[in-house]
């Protein structure tokens, strides 16, 4: 049954799973027309991916570990801060500034329910949004057969939106096959 209406309506474990499909659809969809309000303050259109612009490296990365290559919006203060925890945590980090990060995520297989504001490529593996830098470490450390990590969306307390409070989240491993698991919760 469904309460608060004056007329209850019962509905079926089908209506159920239909719903919460519909409700997935447009959650996936809406991730994909709303991030990229993250990159495109201005309004103007977006521009073709040979008008990105890059940032230089700004610190030297160990010899053991790879580059963050971090694909970013232009106007996304949080994704700044983000590579800035990075290079924090010792990591070294090339940024590259793109008006429409979807083909980015297209090419290296991010879900679209697992999307957020930037994807960084580090050796062989996908990085989505606001993963802590010794999380990355843990991947590199351990190498799972898999093709990438992502905190979902933009959870508060996540490095790069550090706030008034901090909410729990997982880190969620990806493979190319589609399946999923809980690499870390934090």
């Amino acid at each position: 049954m469904v309460y608060g209406a004056s007329n209850p309506v019962s509905l079926n474990r089908s209506a159920i799973r239909h719903m919460m499909r519909a409700l997935a659809s447009l959650l996936t969809v809406g991730m994909f027309v709303l991030l990229p309000a993250c990159d495109n303050a201005s309004g103007e259109p977006a521009q073709p991916e040979s008008a990105a612009t890059e940032t230089a490296a700004v610190q030297v990365a160990s010899a053991d570990e790879p580059v963050l290559k971090v694909y970013k919006t232009p106007t996304c203060g949080c994704c700044d801060l983000w590579v800035d925890h990075a290079e924090e945590e010792g990591f070294a980090t090339e940024s590259t500034d793109l008006r429409d990060l979807r083909p980015i995520k297209m090419e290296h297989g991010v879900p679209g329910h697992l999307a957020s504001c930037h994807t960084t490529i580090v050796g062989d593996y996908v990085v989505e949004g606001h993963v802590p830098a010794d999380v990355i470490r843990r991947l590199l450390a351990e190498q799972p057969d898999i093709a990438g990590i992502a905190v979902p969306g933009m959870p508060m307390g996540s490095p790069g939106m550090e706030g008034h409070r901090v909410d729990p989240y997982d880190v969620i491993a990806f493979r190319k096959d589609g399946t999923q698991y809980i690499f870390e919760s934090r």
